[in-house]
């Protein structure tokens, strides 16, 4: 068995549609690190997508996970109940930012997480509108691809999407975008588009994740909070990418001193199974009448049990202040870079473990450079590196590493990228 013939099965199998980045195939992990079919090792700069921030197989993960399939693998948590979900959702509401009582429900994906959301605020304010930032990700379903604000490739041929859902600029800085605009495009869709007595939430990402690692600032996500009150609108923050240690903070909207509405949380919270939850303040989470909110794997108790061991996990091991330490060690390798190459390295940033780089032709802003973070994903995938392009642009690769990564594997992994960037340039 080899990754060529693997890749040949899966397409003859499995719709196109659900492409992958390389022709890797997977036989066992370990914390940072991949071993593939053919017994190659690969260093992970991915976590699949901000997933295993524990880092691959964590012994607690694992053994919790191994405890919990000796006793029952599903009965439903919305018919035979059991003790872990319970549990986890007392974590879960403790960890949101916050003072006021929060309740949570459990979903199986990120994506529906966000729909949920939606329904929630739609129930409790009962308006319909949505405001959503271009450049955001929040799903594929029908729904969050309405939310979503990059066409390609998520919306292509899949429209019409839903009414009532309207975009604005997300503040960047690097690309001339303004806190001001942003919120000056808000109040013109309240001009234009809908008043604000039908908008029920604004959903917005803290950090961009596929749009390219964008950071809101502190100032701007508190002027979205205090607007939202303003005018009885929910405050929705998308949680899913940025959560669970992965910025600095358990959640990254802590660092600003705000409190959401409602919030997603996914990817890292179970070590690489799959659950998701939405979490709110306890009145507008109980909006929603008994059965409107739930489905059939949503809690899973081997999800619950991993999650429970996440949340020790990263308590243990100080993951939040890991997660400081290690992104500062990426952007430490990444601005000697850019100090060389000024003119292809338009902009490093980060928050906490959330780290991009972004390319550019002759250092002009103005001028992407997708061609780059292609090739180098690629490239990167054949000398044993994991790297995951994005942004609207295309042109900016990101870097998700577990939390737990040793640093000697990120020097490792960081001379693999630097001998690749430079065989491209």
């Amino acid at each position: 068995m080899n990754n060529a013939d693997l890749q040949k099965r899966k397409e003859s199998a499995i719709a196109r549609g659900q492409g992958n980045m390389a022709p890797v195939y997977v036989d066992r992990a370990l914390n940072a690190e991949i071993w593939d079919v053919e017994g190659k090792r690969h260093i992970d700069f991915g976590a699949g997508i901000a997933v295993v921030n524990t880092g691959h197989n964590h012994p607690k993960v694992k053994a919790a996970v191994q405890a919990q399939l000796e006793r029952f693998t599903h009965t439903c948590v919305m018919v035979s109940p059991y003790e872990s979900a319970v549990a986890l959702a007392e974590k879960l509401n403790a960890a949101a930012p916050g003072n006021t009582p929060k309740k949570s429900i459990f979903v199986t994906t990120g994506a529906e997480a966000v729909e949920n959301c939606v329904k929630i605020a739609r129930a409790y304010t009962g308006r319909p509108g949505i405001i959503a930032f271009n450049g955001g990700f929040h799903g594929r379903t029908n729904m969050t691809m309405g939310l979503t604000g990059k066409v390609n490739p998520y919306k292509i041929g899949f429209g019409p999407f839903p009414s009532d859902i309207f975009h604005i600029p997300y503040p960047n800085d690097y690309l001339g975008i303004t806190e001001e605009q942003a919120l000056a495009d808000l109040q013109m869709r309240f001009t234009c588009d809908i008043e604000p007595s039908r908008v029920a939430a604004i959903i917005i990402e803290p950090v961009q994740g596929e749009g390219g690692f964008y950071i809101a600032s502190a100032s701007f996500l508190q002027k979205l909070r205090k607007l939202c009150d303003d005018h009885g609108i929910l405050l929705i923050l998308d949680e899913i990418q940025a959560g669970f240690a992965r910025t600095g903070t358990m959640f990254c909207h802590e660092q600003a001193g705000i409190e959401a509405d409602l919030m997603t949380a996914a990817k890292g919270i179970a070590g690489g199974f799959p659950i998701a939850a939405v979490v709110g303040k306890a009145d507008i989470m109980d909006a929603p009448i008994p059965g409107g909110l739930g489905g059939t794997y949503g809690g899973s108790p081997v999800g619950c049990a991993a999650g429970l061991a996440v949340f020790d996990v990263i308590e243990e091991e100080q993951l939040c202040d890991r997660a400081v330490k290690v992104g500062a060690h990426f952007v430490k390798h990444l601005n000697a870079m850019q100090a060389e190459y000024p003119q292809i390295i338009g902009e490093v940033r980060n928050a906490g473990a959330m780290i991009a780089v972004e390319f550019v032709h002759d250092g002009d802003v103005n001028k992407p450079y997708p061609e780059l973070a292609k090739k180098l994903s690629a490239k990167a995938a054949e000398n044993g590196l994991v790297l995951l392009s994005c942004g609207i642009r295309g042109n900016v690769i990101r870097f998700l590493p577990a939390l737990t990564i040793e640093m000697d594997i990120i020097d490792e992994g960081m001379e693999i990228f630097k001998r690749c960037f430079k065989e491209l340039v």
